[in-house]
C-alpha cells in the first residue's frame, strides 16, 4: 500500500467548486476548492504552499450546497499537510489542508455544509 495523501484520509471528501482565499503571513492565494471533508479540503491551484504552511481560509459556499438559501462566509485556519510541488506531471496541482477548529459554532456550520454536500451528493445518485 502506497502512502499517498488518499491512503491517509480519515473522512471521505466530497467533490465541490467554491472559490477561496488564502492568506499566510504576506502570502495572499485566491484558489478553488475541490473536494471537501469536515477535516480538510483540496486547494486547486498552480502555486501549492509548502508543506506546514498554516493559512488563513474564508470561503462562501454556493447556496444549493450550503443547506439554505442565504450561505454565510466561513471563517477558519488551517495547515498545508501535502501539496503536488515535486510529483511527476501532477494534473490537478494543488495542496492538500487540514482545519484548525478553533471555534465550536465554525466547527458546527462546516460540519453542516459537510452534510449537506454529501446529502445532495447521495440524492444525485440515487436520481442518476
Amino acid at each position: 500500500m502506497t502512502d499517498s495523501p488518499a491512503n491517509r484520509r480519515a473522512e471521505p471528501r466530497l467533490p465541490v467548486h467554491f472559490e477561496v482565499d488564502c492568506t499566510s503571513g504576506d502570502t495572499f492565494l485566491y484558489a478553488h476548492i475541490t473536494d471537501i471533508s469536515s477535516m480538510g479540503i483540496f486547494i486547486s491551484t498552480d502555486k501549492p504552499l509548502p508543506v506546514g504552511t498554516v493559512l488563513q481560509l474564508a470561503f462562501t459556499p454556493r447556496a444549493e450546497t450550503a443547506g439554505g438559501p442565504t450561505p454565510q462566509r466561513l471563517e477558519l485556519s488551517g495547515e498545508v499537510v501535502w501539496n503536488t510541488t515535486g510529483q511527476v506531471a501532477p494534473d490537478k496541482p494543488g495542496m492538500g489542508v487540514r482545519f484548525h477548529h478553533a471555534a465550536p459554532k465554525t466547527r458546527s456550520r462546516l460540519l453542516e455544509l459537510v452534510r449537506a454536500i454529501a446529502y445532495l451528493d447521495v440524492a444525485t445518485d440515487i436520481k442518476s
